[in-house]
């Protein structure tokens, strides 16, 4: 029983949490420059969720050799993507760059 008194109380604070901001969102005014930094926020998150995952294969060990699979197909989504600009293409030849080093490395 305790466990679903946990879950039930996290699922009020979050509610609220999210509720009181969506309640007052048309009345509270931001200003523009708040507005363009929190255009910021998800590529900033994304990056902090992706960098350590790629250079931090292992979580311990910064490996930043040509032998990290992870890396290169990093590196040719970040070139499929400036070069072509086409979110699906990006994520599929990353993926594809990634196995093939991956399986061409060992």
């Amino acid at each position: 029983m305790n466990d679903w008194l946990l879950v039930a109380a996290m699922t009020l604070v979050t509610f609220a949490i999210r509720y009181v901001l969506l309640a007052f969102s048309g009345r509270i005014q931001l200003s523009p420059t708040l507005v363009r930094a929190l255009g910021y926020v998800p590529p900033v998150v994304l990056t902090a969720i992706v960098v350590p995952a790629v250079v931090l294969p292992d979580s311990e060990t910064l490996w930043l050799g040509w032998q990290n699979a992870r890396l290169v197909g990093a590196i040719a989504c970040v070139v499929l993507a400036l070069w072509r600009k086409n979110l699906l293409l990006t994520i599929a030849g990353g993926m594809a760059v990634f196995w093939g080093w991956q399986w061409l490395v060992g």
